[in-house]
């Protein structure tokens, strides 16, 4: 397929962040636009806020494919030791975002969807994942169990390697290394190294779904 096939093929990138899931869609010519607090593309205007984004007109901007990756923070299992203290509004808040990226998926009535979270309490909200997968799966040498939700074609191709891990301390286990190395970062550096989409695993998503 051809550039020129596919640059009138929109894709929203939901909470996109860098636009890590996106990139191969980017590089092959489709017209992908990064909705996100602070990436906000020039051809799209607003605060990035999914909750405030309007419906594109069908005819003269069709939505080809949506791929949503909400912040994990309020779901992720990694953070229940937290969940209690904190309380329903940040809970409120994370499942407000997650709303619109379902609504604006639905709304749009793309070609697929896509909603990605790690392991954690998402899936008491939407029911068992369409996909589940590791990094690992697809050529990352590293472990990041973590959910897809949508329609989308899920026979994605697999290029299993094994992944790096290194033992803890005290005998605790294993961790992979990159999440090891990510705790000497600051914390919003961390965070943004954690929430990366796994290039593999955007690779083999966009393979299958074009």
């Amino acid at each position: 397929m051809s550039m020129t096939d596919v640059k009138n093929r929109i894709i929203l990138d939901l909470c996109g962040g860098t636009g890590g899931w996106s990139r191969p869609y980017r590089e092959a010519g489709y017209d992908v636009r990064i909705i996100d607090p602070q990436v906000w593309l020039p051809n799209n205007s607003g605060t990035g806020d999914v909750r405030l984004f309007e419906k594109l007109n069908r005819i003269k901007e069709p939505v080809y494919g949506v791929l949503s990756a909400p912040p994990c923070t309020e779901f992720a299992v990694s953070g229940a030791q937290w969940w209690e203290g904190k309380g329903e509004e940040p809970l409120l808040e994370g499942l407000s975002v997650v709303d619109a990226c379902i609504r604006i998926s639905i709304m749009h009535k793309p070609k697929f969807w896509a909603l990605e979270n790690p392991v954690g309490r998402l899936r008491r909200y939407l029911g068992d994942p369409t996909l589940i997968f590791q990094p690992c799966d697809y050529g990352d040498d590293y472990n990041k169990k973590t959910l897809l939700w949508g329609e989308f074609n899920d026979e994605l191709e697999k290029n299993p390697v094994k992944p790096d891990l290194v033992d803890l301390p005290n005998g605790r286990g294993k961790m992979s290394r990159n999440y090891l190395e990510s705790w000497s970062k600051p914390p919003a550096e961390r965070a943004r190294l954690r929430s990366e989409t796994p290039p593999g695993f955007a690779q083999a998503f966009f393979n299958a779904n074009q």
